[in-house]
């Protein structure tokens, strides 16, 4: 019923950038929060950037300053301009979106969607 899709992973030299993308589609009645986590290998997945409806913005303290999230609400899509890349930016990156998803009988109900995911290679 919904999907999400990532797009603009890929392989960058350190102090880089790269731009990430997700597009949601699909039953979609509304989005509230939009973001991305990522999980480098061996390591926990961890929330990178946090973006809300009315454009108020969260990070990470290990991206502030380099990372920057924005949406576009008409297009139900969000993105994630990543620059001055690290070496420990190395991950793959999963956009989300808490939402709430047009159920066709009822009210809408509030489930939260990923995508599947994007890779992020930072080499020196």
């Amino acid at each position: 019923q919904v999907q999400l899709v990532e797009s603009g992973g890929g392989s960058v030299q350190a102090g880089g950038s790269l731009r990430l993308s997700c597009a949601a589609s699909g039953a979609i009645f509304s989005i509230n929060f939009m973001g991305w986590y990522r999980q480098a290998p061996g390591k926990e997945r961890e929330s990178v950037a946090t973006i809300t409806s009315g454009g108020s913005t969260d990070y990470a303290d290990s991206v502030k300053g380099r990372f920057t999230i924005s949406r576009d609400n008409a297009k139900n899509m969000a993105y994630l301009q990543m620059n001055s890349l690290k070496l420990e930016d190395t991950a793959v990156y999963y956009c989300y979106a808490d939402l709430l998803v047009n159920s066709g009988l009822g009210s809408p109900y509030r489930r939260v969607h990923w995508g599947q995911g994007t890779q992020v290679t930072v080499s020196s």
